[in-house]
């Protein structure tokens, strides 16, 4: 089922969603990758502020190339999510609602994707291009010394993902796989 939803993303938006849905994201997201959310986590730990409110946000994980003059972001594809596993528990715990990336979740991530009622997003990795077309603006907001991996505010219209884990647990990849397979042997039967 297709879906547009606009941010912030509370619990009555990310209830609504369903694994497998294509969803159109407008709104201000945030970037960051594996050394931000480093520094993200340790602030945390310490009881410091980070660099925005995570309440009801989205945080997309991307370290885009340098734009082209004229253009307001380089190719923006998503990176690996798993990386970001070992710290995400945490950001979902203070209010963080949606990830976007690709690649599967830990189970201790999906654990806490279901207990604060958050989503997980696929973005199409390789289509980095394409989905730049997408970011209307983009500001560096923390973290400037880590280059591509500095905290940016994006603003998105139409942004494509693809809801992966939603807020009951429910696994695309798991889903689909199973479907895949069990259609495979319907077949040979």
């Amino acid at each position: 089922m297709e879906k547009n939803i606009k941010t912030p993303i509370t619990e009555k938006v990310t209830k609504n969603l369903q694994a497998g849905d294509y969803v159109y994201i407008t709104g201000i997201i945030y970037t960051a990758r594996d050394a931000a959310h480093k520094r993200m986590y340790e602030s945390m730990l310490r009881g410091e502020k980070i660099p925005f409110d995570l309440e009801d946000n989205i945080i997309y994980y991307l370290g885009p190339t340098p734009e082209r003059k004229g253009q307001v972001i380089g190719s923006a594809g998503p990176t690996t999510s798993s990386r970001m596993d070992k710290y995400t528990p945490l950001l979902l715990e203070h209010g963080l609602k949606g990830m976007i990336g690709k690649g599967k979740r830990s189970s201790e991530v999906i654990d806490s994707i279901i207990k604060n009622k958050g989503v997980y997003f696929a973005a199409v990795g390789g289509a980095g291009a394409l989905l730049s077309k997408k970011i209307l603006k983009s500001k560096v907001i923390a973290y400037n010394d880590l280059g591509t991996e500095a905290v940016r505010e994006l603003y998105v219209e139409d942004f494509p993902a693809i809801v992966v884990i939603d807020s009951q647990g429910n696994n695309l990849y798991e889903t689909a796989y199973k479907e895949f397979y069990n259609i495979g042997n319907e077949e040979l039967n």
